[in-house]
């Protein structure tokens, strides 16, 4: 079950007119572009929140998307106002997943998630989140993601 109150950030967005079809709905595809906006305005406040600049703490290394999914409660029409709610729900060792819910006023539209891998940007290799990503991560919320068991060595 998603809470509002599960997640301290959203950012508003209003529906376009080339997003809906002739009855002014919202053509499904566009869902995942709401989702991506959210993430990049979520980049934003995380850093905002931290102190940091772009740029700063993940130099030589990229967020690659891996895995979307998105289940469809209710559509969007022309012209109204969204608000994407964005958290950080899980971190695996290279991995983690966002989910997302976006709301028409108290309705709830969709539910989602997309999950991404920390990966080197010359080699495309996943590689480890940094901990002082997660540290962020983990100030920045108000529910704390889920943390993979470390990998046992040996």
């Amino acid at each position: 079950m998603m809470r509002k109150s599960d997640f301290r950030f959203s950012t508003p967005l209003r529906v376009r007119w080339s997003e809906a079809d002739p009855q002014g709905i919202v053509f499904n595809g566009h869902y995942l572009n709401y989702v991506d906006v959210g993430v990049t305005e979520y980049y934003r406040a995380l850093r905002a929140a931290a102190g940091v600049q772009p740029g700063d703490g993940l130099d030589g290394s990229e967020f690659f998307a891996a895995k979307t999914v998105l289940e469809y409660k209710a559509p969007a029409m022309f012209d109204d106002l969204l608000d994407v709610h964005m958290r950080v729900a899980y971190f695996g060792n290279s991995s983690m997943r966002f989910v997302a819910a976006i709301y028409r006023g108290d309705e709830l539209l969709l539910t989602g998630e997309v999950v991404y891998v920390h990966a080197d940007q010359s080699t495309r290799r996943p590689t480890p989140i940094p901990e002082s990503f997660k540290r962020t991560v983990n100030s920045f919320e108000c529910v704390a993601p889920e943390q993979a068991a470390p990998a046992v060595q040996g």
